[in-house]
């Protein structure tokens, strides 16, 4: 079995977004909208603490999509978006767009 197995999972949004989670055992973070410029550094903390996955609301993947890109990069952490309340934004596809075609070596989703 994977040493992740029993790694804490986290989801950082608004309170609407990511209360549900903790239904499921997922740590909610809740940081609200006017407190964004926190997130780079909460998301570097929760890699540090060994969180295996961490959820994040998709304004905010947008936001910080570098900062995400070198967390996943420098860390044994999964950052995946989650889209907002108002629906989504396509970060999620973009997002496995970027790391099958990183894996890949070319864009297998293309429209043709």
């Amino acid at each position: 079995m994977s040493d992740k197995a029993n790694l804490p999972m986290a989801a950082i949004g608004d309170y609407e977004m990511v209360l549900p989670f903790q239904a499921v055992g997922i740590k909610p973070v809740v940081l609200p909208k006017d407190e964004y410029e926190k997130f780079p550094e909460l998301l570097e903390k929760l890699a540090a603490e060994n969180y295996a996955v961490v959820f994040i609301q998709e304004d905010l993947f947008i936001n910080f999509k570098k900062k995400i890109e070198d967390i996943n990069d420098n860390w044994n952490v999964s950052a995946v978006p989650i889209p907002g309340i108002r629906g989504s934004k396509g970060a999620g596809i973009e997002a496995i767009r970027s790391s099958v075609e990183k894996a890949v070596g070319m864009d297998i989703f293309a429209v043709k």
